[in-house]
């Protein structure tokens, strides 16, 4: 399947007009996610340390 260059064009203005708002609508409630929003990190570092857990106990079963 093959894009004309319209498609093109609107997708790619589209993506760089999404990041900016999300960048701008992140900057504005900075504060605020900074406030409500402490300690998510290590939610996810720990949601990432389970997801690699269960790859390698998928690893060793499948062996």
């Amino acid at each position: 399947m093959d894009f004309t260059t319209g498609q093109i064009v609107f997708a790619v203005l589209f993506f760089l007009t999404f990041v900016v708002i999300i960048f701008f609508s992140y900057r504005k409630d900075l504060k605020l996610h900074r406030k409500y929003y402490k300690g998510t990190l290590y939610i996810l570092i720990g949601f990432l340390m389970f997801i690699g857990l269960l790859f390698v106990i998928k690893s060793f079963l499948k062996s």
